[in-house]
């Protein structure tokens, strides 16, 4: 039998070294998880993702315009030169944060859904 790190550890896969000696099926104890969960996760997924697809078109989009005429131009009084490039500026800060915030939700969903999976 092998000892020290070499030695072959399944408790963390929940199963006991016992319970490998027998000939029952890994699975036996475990109920099946059921397709509609896998459905629903996969819904939530897509509307995640068709979320933020829109938030990243409009919003980076609509900040240029926004803060290009009533911001630097209209508020600041700079020229039209100018206000483009610091319009550009918020545009691309807004991307960072919209792509920011679909990782952080994307990565909540993932552990949620884990914790989920691990209960069953």
């Amino acid at each position: 039998m092998l000892r020290g790190k070499s030695r072959l550890n399944v408790e963390w896969l929940g199963y006991s070294p016992g319970l490998l000696l027998e000939r029952r099926p890994l699975l036996a104890g475990r109920s099946p998880r059921s397709p509609g969960r896998n459905e629903s996760s996969l819904a939530s997924t897509l509307k995640t993702l068709l979320f933020f697809t829109a938030l990243m078109i409009t919003v980076p989009i609509g900040l240029y315009f926004t803060t290009k005429s009533y911001v630097f131009e209209g508020a600041f009084g700079m020229s039209n030169r100018d206000s483009y490039f610091y319009a550009a500026i918020v545009a691309v800060v807004a991307v960072h944060v919209v792509l920011a915030l679909f990782v952080y939700v994307a990565w909540n969903e993932g552990s949620r859904q884990w914790r989920e999976g691990k209960q069953d």
